[in-house]
């Protein structure tokens, strides 16, 4: 198994982010604690694209932390980007995992999320297909069926990759399907193609005989973790407390390799050769939220304007202003 390592001597940036996320987690001032003493539980989603999530569960770094405040953890499986913002704009979860460019739309659509984390810079989807398809490339997809979990990074790489190819979602069949649903639909013969998503998409390689016939790192979005704005205006002493939280998992995942591999086995029931696919795409090492996510998130988001999924008299780069926010990994890049 392969997580990709911080280097050996931490930049001045990661050293701020790691001085205020040992900071949050020491006791608060009482002033600081009556605000905190009107939550009485912290509702977070755990996902199996999101392995920093797994070992933040497992470990009990949070309620370690929130333990003195009276507070409780209360955790909700995300099944995809989409379930985890549904979760969040009805107000299930304080809290949530997803793509950046996910986190987008739907801030565009009217939820109110901010993007306050970077968990992975995973390369977490494709498209996919059987070995006897035929299908060698996105403008092979006219005509076909294709499984995708709209409002999600893979659903978005897929409109990526018909564009490039000079086609629409209309050009093809989409099936609408979440991801675990895909991947049956395809190994069953059900569609044509599935817009992929680890570990379901490992899994498929390895156990079901497909195969990726199109990959594109850059353009997946970064693994962001979401809170409610309202959550993250009443309460920023606890935004900062879960953000360490997260930086001890995610630290104590890089350490300890075998660690995740672990949970998500345990999660997944998948074979360990299935998720060290997984982890071997997946880089934990840059934390920090600000420029490069912003830029990443806008390069799809325009994509997906020249697409017509985003009106097209939205102002993308002002909404990607809106949704990343900073402040709470201070010292991160602009």
């Amino acid at each position: 198994m392969t997580i990709r390592r911080q280097r050996r001597r931490a930049s001045p940036t990661r050293r701020t982010l790691l001085a205020l996320a040992c900071a949050a987690l020491l006791p608060l001032g009482t002033a600081r604690r009556s605000e905190a003493a009107e939550v009485t539980e912290v509702r977070l989603d755990w996902a199996t694209y999101n392995p920093v999530s797994l070992v933040l569960k497992e470990k009990g770094f949070l309620e370690s932390a929130l333990k003195a405040r009276g507070i409780a953890v209360r955790w909700t499986q995300s099944l995809g980007s989409n379930k985890a913002l549904e979760y969040l704009n009805g107000g299930a979860i304080d809290f949530g995992s997803s793509a950046g460019a996910a986190a987008l739309l739907a801030r565009i659509n009217g939820n109110p999320v901010k993007a306050i984390y970077a968990y992975s810079q995973p390369e977490w989807t494709a498209l996919v297909t059987t070995k006897d398809s035929g299908i060698r490339t996105p403008a092979d997809l006219k005509g076909k069926r294709i499984a995708v979990t709209r409002g999600t990074d893979p659903h978005i790489f897929l409109i990526r990759a018909l564009q490039g190819a000079g086609l629409t979602e209309k050009d093809a069949k989409l099936v609408l399907l979440q991801h675990a649903d895909g991947r049956t639909a395809l190994e069953r013969g059900d569609v044509d193609a599935w817009a992929g998503l680890d570990p379901m998409m490992a899994a498929s390689e390895l156990e079901g005989g497909t195969r990726l016939f199109f990959r594109d790192p850059a353009a997946n979005t970064w693994g962001v973790l979401d809170v409610r704005e309202d959550f993250a205006k009443a309460h920023p002493d606890l935004v900062r407390i879960v953000i360490a939280a997260y930086e001890q998992a995610r630290t104590y995942a890089i350490a300890n390799p075998e660690a995740v591999t672990r949970a998500l086995v345990a999660a997944t029931k998948l074979p360990e050769a299935v998720i060290a696919r997984q982890l071997a795409r997946t880089d934990l090492s840059r934390p920090e939220i600000g420029r490069v996510q912003a830029e990443s998130i806008r390069a799809a988001g325009l994509a997906l304007q020249q697409a017509g999924v985003i009106p097209a008299e939205t102002d993308v780069a002002a909404a990607v202003d809106a949704l990343i926010d900073p402040r709470f990994t201070a010292g991160s890049e602009r």
